[in-house]
């Protein structure tokens, strides 16, 4: 939305994003900006709540009067009311395996289900499910350090790899969860604060980071917002 909001300006439109993460609308300095502490998905806050909504609404009209850069945030904070996602993981089974890698072959028996009772998988942008203990190994071996032009990932889009592996997790998980369904956003959550994969993932995304690997190739590799 910054990068809209400048094509827009140059065209003659007056704009004022709401934004949800500071720390891009800072870097991409957009013209007016309201920062907005809500959970990603909800830009103005509480749902059905009309009088917050509305306060959310005027105090952005009110910044288009503005003709330098301004950033504002908005006073209130609007936390996540979504379920977490409850999930045992496996008890590891083979030390001798990165945890991730052994996290993963752990949960291949609660994915094939998943994928057998609804007959389809988000999982094969780039790789397919026998694919992911490969692509974790290759990720375990960046995060410690390994130079990632000498260690091949399988799929080599590390974005759409990372996808797939967070996909066959989710599948997974959502067959052995308990509680009522969670949302995407507690989906996500698990998966990357939770889980080995998780965890690996953020460590080569941070390694590539220092490595100095094209911005694209790591920092799509989780979402944006971590």
């Amino acid at each position: 939305m910054s990068t809209l909001a400048h094509v827009f300006e140059a065209a003659g439109l007056s704009t004022v994003v709401l934004a949800s993460m500071k720390d891009v609308a800072e870097k991409m300095s957009p013209p007016r900006t309201l920062y907005c502490e809500f959970p990603l998905g909800r830009p103005l806050g509480r749902p059905g709540d009309v009088s917050f909504q509305r306060g959310v609404l005027e105090q952005a009209l009110g910044m288009l009067g503005a003709t330098e850069p301004v950033l504002e945030t908005h006073p209130e904070v609007v936390e996540s009311e979504e379920m977490p996602l409850v999930c045992s993981i496996p008890p590891r089974f083979d030390a001798s395996l990165p945890p991730a890698v052994d996290e993963a072959r752990g949960l291949r028996a609660a994915y094939d289900r998943a994928v057998n009772a609804r007959g389809a998988t988000a999982v094969g942008r780039a790789i397919d499910a026998d694919a992911v203990t490969e692509a974790l190994a290759a990720l375990h071996r960046w995060a410690e350090g390994e130079p990632w032009q000498e260690v091949p990932l399988p799929g080599t889009n590390t974005i759409a790899v990372c996808h797939d592996i967070r996909a066959y997790y989710t599948e997974a998980a959502l067959e052995l969860a308990t509680g009522p369904p969670p949302g995407g956003r507690a989906a996500e959550a698990w998966f990357h604060e939770d889980t080995e994969a998780g965890k690996t993932v953020m460590a080569a995304r941070a390694a590539l980071k220092e490595q100095g690997a094209p911005f694209p190739f790591w920092f799509y590799m989780a979402p944006a917002h971590r």
